[in-house]
């Protein structure tokens, strides 16, 4: 360790800068690496600087709540969330540097501090809310006719499965981070980002201006595009409904893309998503995503709704009524129902596609999760070393270290919240619940594992394993086979998200009994946040689904839980060709990357070529877009590329995501309020 004297203003405790992370490792005994992490790393660091402060905690939790309703957007567009770490710590950078120069804040933060934010934010911002575009959407489609959970009750359970996953971390952390040092590459360009922030403040700030430009830039456009329309628009109250301004209604960009699309696609085409859309978010996602995901998004785009799609169309029909429901020709009038062909839609025809599109992403799924059974067999093996008791630097370890009474705690008051929700709600008996939780820890253990080792969390698996388990245990029960299986999806995610933070902690000498409460404090936030804001951007089943949040996440779940709860003799014939096939295609691009290694590059990636069957034709276009644009920067510009692609990309996400919120809940306020208070 040495010191330094160029920090900025804002990037706190220079003089505690190490002049490396210890990403190497080290070698040795168990007890030799503990105590060489505690000596060079600890000391000097986490023993005197601040890192658990009211402020950390406050900020964490400000920006994870506004990070969340980005997941939350994008989730119920696509299907998916970011992890908001560095986000975060580019926000928390640039906000305090600014209260700094204004006189309003008096110190900087330390880079354990900031540290201790983005565990919270990371609570707050991605724990909490990846529940409730899957199974809690799937479930809401399920029980459409019934009354919607209440609000208490969703937060009381979002809450208790994010205390089961959190504290479900704590033993394998010994194991994982300390002992085995697995590397967690996500939780490495976390505390790069802080080191990069807290010793060059110039190219921090730098990189702070992008995301706020882009971000600003984006909540423009997004209310250019849908928001004119809102100004000077008035409530009615009676209706449940705003009556909006029709005289800017001509001037939004979503209304000048939409005569594009006329003109250019068709009517014809545009029902099947075949056009443009004023949606440059995704643009964004695909520069993240990276290249390869995106064009194979493309390739299952194009197959998906430009040739399946016109097929299903031609061979198929609708109920003359307008039911969104397909049927084959020849059981057209098996009941002397009258039909006709339709151009169908996006609700329509999707509800067809999805079963190839999902079947594709299950298969490969459990097939890369199986041909990982090494690293799963090393997970069970350590399970004695995580609950055994550590020598060397075992005394001072242990003050640090999060109590093995944490764990046990935090897992009985998870389990006895979710065996009364589940028995209330669900008509879950208890001892289901004790296998589901049993079961969540086992899956968590072998999804962090894969998630230090890949940097890639398997939560389609380990919640696809859950639904079969309870498909054999409870079958036909759709509800108790959805919520179940959420538990252990929610149980993995939050365990790996937490490590994955310990892991920064880790490399830059953090207290990680002060980081755990860090992460513990952020989900407070996060559930109050996004069960509020999923409950009023979906007041009710008919909007998951549609044009507006088509919710591929929420179609995976509720595709398997018929396909379980009924079997797949219950589904129409051509359901289950597309689900045969989508297997085959799983597997095939599975397994062709191992017998083909150098055309690896070459093959698609499976995960990208099912989501396509799932949400809109123009999504894949976007993000393809995106991703090509990425590519051509990391090419021609790098050290550009190095600094401010991510930084622009996720400022525009959020910009963009958050706009999209207060447009939403603005325009449909009246209805939104009269269906939330009415519950």
């Amino acid at each position: 360790m040495t010191k330094t004297t160029d920090a900025p203003a804002g990037g706190a405790a220079a003089a505690h800068e190490l002049d490396a992370l210890p990403i190497a490792g080290f070698k040795g005994t168990p007890e030799e690496i503990e105590r060489q992490w505690y000596e060079q790393v600890y000391l000097g660091r986490g023993d005197s600087m601040k890192q658990l402060t009211l402020r950390a905690v406050l900020m964490g939790s400000l920006l994870g709540g506004v990070l969340s309703l980005t997941n939350l957007y994008i989730g119920l567009k696509a299907g998916w969330g970011f992890g908001v770490a560095i986000t975060a710590c580019i926000l928390s950078y640039s906000i305090w540097s600014g209260l700094l120069k204004v006189g309003v804040a008096r110190t900087p933060m330390t880079i354990l501090e900031n540290n201790c934010m983005q565990s919270t934010a990371s609570a707050a911002g991605y724990s909490t809310g990846g529940t409730l575009i899957s199974a809690f959407a799937a479930y809401m489609v399920l029980n459409a006719d019934k009354p919607m959970m209440s609000i208490g009750l969703m937060m009381a359970w979002v809450f208790c499965l994010a205390v089961i996953g959190v504290t479900m971390a704590i033993p394998m952390k010994r194991q994982m981070i300390n002992v085995e040092q697995l590397r967690f590459p996500s939780g490495i360009a976390a505390a790069e980002t802080l080191r990069a922030l807290h010793s060059t403040g110039t190219k921090g700030m730098r990189a702070a201006r992008a995301l706020a430009i882009a971000g600003l830039a984006a909540a423009a456009g997004k209310f250019w595009s849908e928001g004119l329309v809102l100004i000077g628009s008035h409530p009615d109250l009676v209706k449940g409904e705003t009556i909006l301004n029709d005289k800017l209604d001509k001037f939004q960009i979503g209304n000048w893309v939409t005569t594009f699309n006329q003109k250019v696609f068709g009517e014809t085409w545009m029902h099947r998503t075949v056009m443009l859309s004023y949606e440059p978010m995704f643009i964004a996602a695909g520069m993240i995503t990276g290249w390869k995901v995106c064009w194979s998004t493309m390739l299952g785009s194009v197959f998906a709704w430009m040739v399946m799609a016109p097929w299903l169309q031609a061979h198929t029909m609708v109920d003359i009524a307008g039911h969104a429901t397909i049927v084959q020709v020849a059981g057209a009038y098996a009941n002397g129902t009258p039909f006709v062909p339709t151009a169908g839609g996006y609700r329509a025809i999707v509800t067809w596609l999805l079963w190839a599109g999902v079947a594709c992403m299950v298969s490969s799924s459990l097939l890369s999760f199986g041909m990982q059974w090494k690293t799963a067999m090393r997970a069970f093996t350590d399970m004695g070393s995580m609950f055994g008791k550590k020598k060397g630097a075992d005394d001072a370890m242990a003050a640090i270290e999060c109590p093995s009474q944490w764990f046990i705690w935090g897992q009985l008051f998870g389990f006895a919240g979710l065996a009364y929700l589940g028995h209330i709600t669900f008509g879950m008996p208890v001892w289901q619940t004790a296998i589901a939780v049993l079961l969540s820890f086992a899956l968590a253990l072998v999804a962090s594992r894969v998630t230090g080792e890949t940097d890639t969390t398997p939560v389609g698996p380990m919640g696809k394993i859950t639904q079969l388990t309870f498909g054999l245990i409870s079958p036909g029960n759709m509800n108790i086979n959805l919520m179940s299986a959420n538990i252990t999806a929610n149980s993995a995610a939050c365990s790996a998200d937490l490590l994955t933070d310990l892991k920064s902690g880790y490399l830059l000498g953090a207290n990680p009994r002060k980081q755990f409460l860090a992460q513990f404090a952020g989900i407070f936030m996060g559930t109050v946040v996004t069960v509020l804001s999923f409950r009023l951007l979906v007041p009710n089943a008919s909007v998951l689904g549609s044009d507006q949040f088509p919710a591929p996440a929420m179609q995976t779940w509720r595709a398997v839980a018929i396909a379980l709860s009924h079997g797949l003799a219950g589904l129409e014939p051509l359901k289950r060709i597309f689900i045969l096939w989508g297997a085959i295609v799983g597997i095939v691009l599975t397994v062709l990357p191992m017998i083909f290694p150098k055309q690896k590059h070459l093959i698609p990636t499976p995960a990208g070529v099912g989501l396509a069957w799932t949400f809109h034709w123009y999504y894949g276009f976007l993000m393809f877009l995106g991703g090509g644009l990425g590519l051509i920067l990391e090419k021609k510009a790098p050290k550009w590329s190095e600094e401010f692609t991510f930084p622009v990309a996720s400022g525009w996400i959020a910009g963009e995501s958050l706009m999209g919120v207060v447009t939403t809940i603005w325009q449909n306020w009246p209805g939104l309020a009269k269906a939330f208070f009415a519950r």
